[in-house]
């Protein structure tokens, strides 16, 4: 991973930028200390993913592997807390 000081990524950022789209991520440090990496857009989207979920809440539980095992939820009935004022 090539290594960047502050000053210089934001001198160079389109090269920052490039290099990163053609060569992998580029780390950026700040006093000599690591504080940032910048990846291309087909890194991130690789690792952490824009796609909507295959499927809504609706349908998770409809293709749930518990819908019909006759489980019983209940809801616990408590009176409101007393506030005073």
């Amino acid at each position: 991973m090539a290594t960047w000081g502050l000053a210089q990524a934001k001198a160079k950022l389109s090269e920052v930028v490039e290099q990163a789209h053609r060569k992998g991520p580029q780390q950026i440090t700040k006093n000599g200390r690591p504080v940032a990496v910048v990846i291309s857009i087909e890194e991130w989207q690789q690792e952490f993913g824009t796609k909507k979920p295959k499927e809504n809440l609706a349908d998770f539980f409809r293709n749930s592997p518990l819908r019909g095992s006759g489980i019983k939820l209940g809801r616990v009935r408590l009176d409101p807390r007393r506030v005073d004022f």
